[in-house]
């Protein structure tokens, strides 16, 4: 195991012990995959924030506005209405988001002449672009695009323990959606004040999409550079074989590590085995993607070719008996759409560690195509990267391990979630 994959580990370690002996993690050895949806799907795992010590942790990464983010509302007529609100947002016909998308990514791709990037760094813009569209109905100016990217980066940062939170960055972008929420051509919902409207678009769309987003599109170039033959392949292919790339970076490299639900009653798992309620369960989506396949650790999209998603141990966006995430329907075909660009304008490759925390943010080699790179200056870029890599992965897995744990600690000491819920008065905002 390298070192980056030690911090990953402990990482994980660190997110299970957050919340003390009330914390479970699935699978594990005595209930394993073939349990895993049974228990995730539990009508009594509903619980999202109160009651657990990770939810301090992630409001603290999410802030501002973690009390509103459709993710962390427990279940009420106010999620209902924060749902809904959503769904309306992300829906569209087909050929318009795929329209939308190929727009934005051109866009972005045309100041890009190619050479050594990182790949999240060079997405962000792109789905900065989308999502404002989605919002407000017009194309990004720059300013916003700036805020957007400059608030994403700064969330996405933080959660790799790789920089520490800049409360003052991210609410530059809140100030700016304020002076613009009149503008909104959407329906937002009545229950949530102007305040909390704000957060509701800033946590939603330019928090947990624009970052997803750049996420999976990390990894399914990265994933592809380092695949030449499926790569070239998938520059002509149909959706189908698009479908199963995304499919399987999404298998190897899930977006999610760890997602926390909350029993709200008691779940009897077996007869010697009760879960009381106020349990916290953590859902491993590495470990159960990596269970019920032939050789889990190969990129292989044709193994999609005999599997069903539906059947296989895969949950890419969730269960979809207790919250999927909203965009199951749109980030495919935004994907889908943004890879064809990609590879249309260029060929991909790098040597650099894929890890699915992708802390390295994706070093990658872009060339135009109908260019060439001369073998012995390829193998130069080559050997580059890798060292770079791995010289790199040591200084980033020691930093990670210090503000990981600094973080924690100002979590915990801050107690964002559980001080929001130990109030009276729950509706006014917690302190970030």
């Amino acid at each position: 195991m390298t070192l980056a994959e030690r911090v990953v580990s402990l990482r994980g370690k660190v997110f299970e012990l957050v919340n003390g002996d009330n914390a479970i993690t699935f699978p594990n050895e005595r209930f394993g995959p073939e349990r895993f949806r049974e228990i995730y799907s539990h009508p009594a795992a509903r619980g999202r924030s109160e009651g657990a010590g990770l939810s301090d942790l992630f409001w603290y990464w999410l802030s501002p506005g973690p009390e509103v983010h459709q993710e962390h509302l427990e279940d009420g007529p106010r999620y209902d209405e924060v749902a809904r609100t959503t769904l309306r947002i992300l829906s569209g016909p087909s050929d318009r988001i795929t329209e939308a998308v190929t727009r934005c990514t051109a866009a972005v791709l045309d100041g890009f002449p190619g050479g050594l990037v990182r790949l999240r760094d060079l997405m962000m813009p792109v789905w900065a672009e989308f999502c404002y569209e989605l919002v407000f109905g017009e194309p990004c100016p720059r300013e916003a695009r700036e805020l957007i990217v400059g608030h994403a980066n700064d969330v996405v940062t933080a959660l790799k323990c790789t920089g520490l939170r800049h409360m003052k960055r991210r609410e530059r972008l809140t100030r700016y959606l304020a002076r613009r929420l009149g503008d909104v051509p959407h329906e937002l919902p009545a229950s949530l004040s102007p305040r909390e409207q704000v957060h509701y678009l800033q946590g939603t769309f330019f928090n947990t999409a624009v970052v997803q987003l750049s996420e999976g599109m990390a990894h399914v170039l990265l994933a592809l550079a380092q695949h030449r033959e499926i790569q070239e392949r998938a520059s002509t292919a149909d959706d189908r074989y698009l479908g199963h790339v995304l499919d399987e970076t999404m298998r190897l490299y899930p977006l999610f590590g760890i997602a926390h639900r909350i029993t709200k009653d008691e779940i009897t798992l077996d007869e010697d085995t009760t879960l009381p309620a106020g349990s916290v369960l953590c859902f491993s989506y590495p470990a159960y993607h990596a269970t019920g396949y032939e050789d889990p650790g190969r990129f292989d999209p044709d193994r999609w070719e005999a599997l069903s998603a539906k059947e296989a141990h895969h949950i890419p966006y969730g269960i979809a008996a207790n919250r999927p995430c909203p965009a199951w329907r749109l980030a495919p075909l935004a994907m889908r759409a943004a890879v064809r660009e990609v590879l249309r304008r260029f060929t991909l490759d790098s040597t650099v560690t894929h890890t699915r925390s992708l802390p390295s943010r994706g070093p990658c080699l872009l060339v135009p195509r109908g260019e060439s790179v001369s073998p012995a200056r390829l193998r130069a870029i080559r050997t580059f990267l890798r060292v770079r890599d791995r010289w790199e992965d040591v200084g980033r897995s020691f930093l990670q391990l210090g503000l990981g744990t600094f973080m924690v600690l100002d979590a915990r000491h801050r107690r964002l979630a559980g001080r929001y819920f130990a109030d009276p008065a729950p509706s006014r905002c917690p302190v970030h």
